[in-house]
């Protein structure tokens, strides 16, 4: 057992514990050689009592340690002390992605972009020196105070072996980022890494895992055979090239997904650019087979249990020849025998014969077509239709656009087959937003589906074109009034940000300025203000003569403000700063 200021090998001293898990526990320790935190992990114990685990677990960690990139979490040392089989790695001072995901419930669009971007980079840096990871899930991913991201664990779930699918504690965790091939008992590979990081990134979307279960059994089994939840049919509002990505990552057939990490890396960094914006659903090049119908055999158990009866009844009349014939018999027993195995087999083959044949069915064109038309046509090809509305800007509100995700116009018959019917223009026509609330404004079109983005912009009633407006209220628009913008799209709006400027208490031409009312506007904007007096000739008493701020200058709270003002004629040169305050308007 570790304990606190135990030293391992003798250098670095235990500080407390900062985590727990089913391969390892995960220590804070002060590295006396080098003066520095760093974060030791150390084997579990029953584990360190298997030699073989110990071996790879050895040696996947020093394969990691070879890794440098500024989004993995570097290795410092791997060794043993004691019996205790430890790694020693950068101490990364932040929260867990899952702990994030956790508190805010999912994350937005850009956050999931910027960790994804990350973790792909990182991810590629391990492939590229032949290391996959195996055990890609937010449990494993660090996020910093900056925003940065850390990844760590690599190598080490390589060590686990398929039997331990049972061990709640150990794997539950895994299992729900667990690729289709490695529930089925494959072998990890790059392609098992980018399955993991789309389950993660759907984490990261959605606030939730695409696959539960009560035990890690029926977990996998779901990754092996049900087809993930769409993104876009929980939160419409996420684009599709984004969701396409996870669908893309997520494939069942591990020739459907990306090449490479790299690949989707690239992918990831053009998600959100606004020629994506038209991005149609992703459709697989190759069958996601573990997905497709299965077929029910003809009821062969009355044919089973006949044949499984007369070799009973062979087998009960061989023991009774064989009391009466000795072992002469042996070689006719067994002829007997397999001739009922051969029969068996041979009513089974030509029942599966008489099977239906999977017929292909050729799909006819049915653009600008109406629904019903449709259906008739494909019901009598021995086909099931479902409609799907789309927008369009060309095809009439109720005719049919075309087929969904058909990539040839082959299917096999008895097949659902996905028609896309146009639901009108897409979109919604702008108005006029001059002079309403932008933040009233911004809620009813995102509500349309419309992305909005509120720019402030600093204005004086003081103004001409601006003496009527209040703050909040919208003063100017991206796109046009009248202008159709696409669901998805962006719209800018500019809000007035209300500011107080300095007038030109000596000049203005529309108000005559006397201290009084200079008071007033000191008051009314939190300023401080002082008056000077001077003599000047010709000039009436109480005349502004000048003032020490510039006018058009934006007022801020707390500022000192000095006027000087003409006085009267001093009988006294030596009182000539000075006017009694009752001759001052």
């Amino acid at each position: 057992m570790i304990i606190k200021g135990q030293k391992i090998d003798g250098r670095y001293q235990i500080v407390r514990t900062i985590g727990e898990g089913g391969m390892a526990n995960v220590y804070l320790a002060y590295d006396t050689i080098l003066d520095r935190e760093v974060a030791v992990k150390v084997l579990r114990g029953d584990l360190a009592s298997d030699e073989k685990f110990v071996k790879r677990f050895q040696r996947e960690a020093k394969a990691a340690s070879s890794l440098n990139h500024p989004n993995i979490v570097e290795m410092y040392d791997v060794g043993e002390d004691s019996g205790n089989y430890f790694i020693v790695m950068e101490y990364v001072d932040g929260k867990t992605l899952k702990s994030l995901i956790k508190k805010r419930g999912g994350l937005s669009l850009s956050e999931t972009i910027d960790i994804m971007l990350q973790l792909t980079s990182a991810i590629a840096c391990a492939h590229d020196s032949y290391i996959i990871h195996r055990d890609i899930k937010p449990q494993n991913v660090l996020i910093l105070e900056d925003g940065r991201v850390k990844i760590t664990d690599f190598g080490i779930a390589v060590a686990l072996n398929s039997a331990e699918l049972t061990q709640t504690n150990s794997v539950m965790g895994s299992v729900h980022y667990l690729s289709p091939e490695q529930a089925n008992g494959a072998g990890a590979t790059i392609k098992s890494d980018i399955y993991s990081l789309g389950i993660l990134m759907y984490e990261c979307l959605t606030g939730n895992l695409p696959f539960k279960g009560e035990n890690a059994v029926e977990i996998a089994l779901k990754h092996m055979k049900d087809k993930i939840p769409g993104l876009r049919s929980q939160n419409p509002l996420i684009p599709q090239s984004v969701e396409n990505i996870v669908l893309r990552a997520c494939a069942k057939n591990p020739k459907n997904r990306y090449e490479s990490v790299t690949e989707m890396h690239n992918d990831l960094k053009t998600a959100l650019s606004s020629e994506r914006e038209d991005e149609k659903r992703i459709v697989y090049e190759y069958p996601e087979n573990d997905l497709e119908e299965t077929k029910a055999l003809p009821n062969l158990s009355k044919i089973t249990e006949t044949r499984v009866e007369r070799n009973e009844d062979i087998e009960e009349e061989v023991k009774k020849k064989k009391k009466k014939e000795g072992r002469g018999m042996t070689i006719a027993v067994i002829t007997a025998i397999m001739t009922c195995i051969v029969t068996l087999v041979a009513v089974i083959i030509f029942a599966l014969s008489l099977l239906p044949k999977n017929e292909i069915v050729d799909l006819p064109s049915i653009a600008g077509k109406n629904k019903e038309e449709v259906t008739q046509t494909l019901e009598k090809l021995g086909l099931t239709v479902v409609f799907e509305d789309e927008p369009s800007d060309d095809i009439a509100k109720g005719d049919i656009i075309d087929y969904q995700n058909v990539k040839t116009r082959r299917v096999k018959k008895g097949s659902t087959v996905v028609v896309v019917v146009s639901s009108g223009l897409s979109g919604i026509v702008l108005d006029d937003y001059s002079k309403m609330n932008g933040e009233a404004v911004k809620a009813d079109l995102e509500s349309q589906g419309i992305k909005v983005v509120l720019t402030k912009k600093k204005v004086s009633t003081e103004q001409e074109e601006y003496k009527d407006i209040e703050e909040g209220m919208v003063i100017g628009q991206s796109k046009e009034p009248n202008t159709r913008i696409k669901e998805g799209g962006v719209l800018e709006l500019t809000v007035a940000t209300l500011i107080t400027i300095y007038p030109d208490f000596v000049n203005d031409e529309e108000v005559t300025w006397t201290r009084k009312k200079i008071e007033t506007f000191c008051s009314d904007n939190h300023l401080n203000c002082s008056f000077e007096e001077r003599y000047e000739e010709g000039k009436k008493e109480g005349t502004i003569l000048e003032q020490d701020r510039e006018p058009g200058v934006e007022v801020k709270s707390g500022v000192k403000l000095t006027i000087t003002i003409a006085s009267a004629k001093p009988s006294n040169p030596s009182n000539s700063n000075v006017t009694p305050e009752s001759n001052v308007n």
